[in-house]
């Protein structure tokens, strides 16, 4: 056992009193001052001093663990699906919903990554970095999300308990595919559903990588052939131009921005594509599914053009029609109205697209970060929820 040391340093920290008694070193640890220089015990771990007086962030964070963990009583957490997916209770916070008192694209999208990058904490392999297994960081590899397909029926309230399942399975011979299922904790009605495509990337050269022996040894035991749910054959997303309806230039990211794998984090990207489509629009529309295909990473160097053009192929676009539609006027009414649906019921039921583009900007070319496709759905309530 180490012995107790104790190291005189100077640093500010906010502190209140502990309950805990470190009982092997005999001491409370409540006399930090404020700005002071006071003499305080190292951890009876692995928590020593340094010679300039500082605490190295390695010396500070929480171990990772080494070894497959079943349960997580800090998260919330448990593993499933035989011990290889996994399963955490989430609750939603005030600063992760809209005016409308429901959770924001940008934060089920947050949740996604939060509880994936949690399973691979749980799962033991967690290297030195995002998500990085340790045989990844010996091939100074990181992941990269090559495609995202988010679907969206309900979305949770503020306050509400959810919860949030992922797990991972095979995609091809060098990539992974990640599926997330979200519902009510209360009821398990299934709000949202999400699959997404991974490959590697080589840290120092930024260019995508085959998966090392190693690393399919490690990953491989955790893949399952479960699915969130069925796509069909992909619907190629088509490259916009400068002739796109609406175009919002000169957009940058911040230093804020930036993920551990120092690139833009993609949930910023949803963020510009969505502030290219006009107010109103997002005021009376819900999104329903969401489709990211990644072409290369943006940096906070990078000056971004967010491109959006709305499908706009009549006022019946997503309703279905039959041939037995009868004409009027030389044009053929769907069968929702004839049916006695109503013209109204049958306009607010349809489906309304946008594609989207993302590229930088330069002075001779440009180049593409992302294409995407939203679907929305006319909003059932256009107010907040009472209070």
């Amino acid at each position: 056992m180490a012995a107790c040391q104790s190291y005189l340093f100077s640093y500010s920290v906010w502190c209140s009193r502990p309950r805990r008694v470190d009982n092997s070193c005999k001491m409370v640890m409540d006399h930090v001052k404020i700005n002071g220089t006071t003499s305080i015990p190292a951890s009876c771990s692995s928590v020593t001093g340094s010679e300039n007086g500082r605490i190295s962030v390695e010396q500070l964070r929480q171990n990772i663990p080494t070894t497959k963990q079943l349960r997580d009583p800090y998260r919330q957490a448990v593993m499933i699906e035989e011990d290889v997916g996994y399963r955490q209770k989430v609750v939603i916070r005030s600063y992760e919903v809209g005016p409308d008192k429901t959770a924001t694209i940008g934060s089920i999208l947050n949740l996604l990554q939060e509880t994936a990058l949690n399973h691979v904490w749980m799962s033991g392999l967690l290297g030195d970095g995002f998500g990085a297994t340790h045989g990844m960081t010996r091939n100074d590899l990181i992941w990269v999300v090559s495609r995202m397909h988010l679907q969206i029926d309900h979305y949770p309230i503020w306050g509400e308990v959810l919860e949030l399942d992922t797990w991972v399975g095979a995609s091809g011979k060098n990539g992974m595919r990640r599926d997330w299922q979200l519902r009510s904790h209360n009821t398990g009605i299934v709000y949202a559903r999400a699959t997404s495509t991974w490959v590697m990337m080589n840290q120092k050269t930024r260019r995508l990588s085959k998966m090392p022996d190693e690393v399919r040894a490690e990953i491989g035991p955790w893949f399952i052939e479960k699915r969130a749910f069925e796509e069909d054959v992909p619907e190629k997303i088509e490259k916009l131009d400068d002739s796109a309806k609406y175009v919002t230039s000169n957009l940058k990211a911040k230093r804020g921005d930036l993920d551990m794998n120092h690139h833009v984090n993609n949930v910023k990207y949803v963020g510009w594509m969505l502030e290219t489509i006009p107010e109103k629009f997002m005021e009376e529309n819900q999104l329903t599914s969401i489709i990211l295909e990644y072409r290369r990473e943006c940096g906070n160097s990078d000056v971004v053009q967010s491109l959006a053009d709305p499908d706009e192929v009549g006022i019946f676009n997503g309703v279905h029609q039959t041939c037995n539609d009868s004409p009027i006027n030389g044009y053929s009414l769907p069968s929702e109205i004839l049916r006695g649906n109503g013209l109204l019921n049958s306009i607010e039921g349809r489906e309304l697209r946008y594609t989207h583009l993302l590229q930088t900007k330069g002075e001779h070319k440009s180049e593409e970060i992302v294409r995407g496709r939203t679907i929305w759905k006319k909003k059932l309530y256009k107010k907040p929820f009472p209070p």
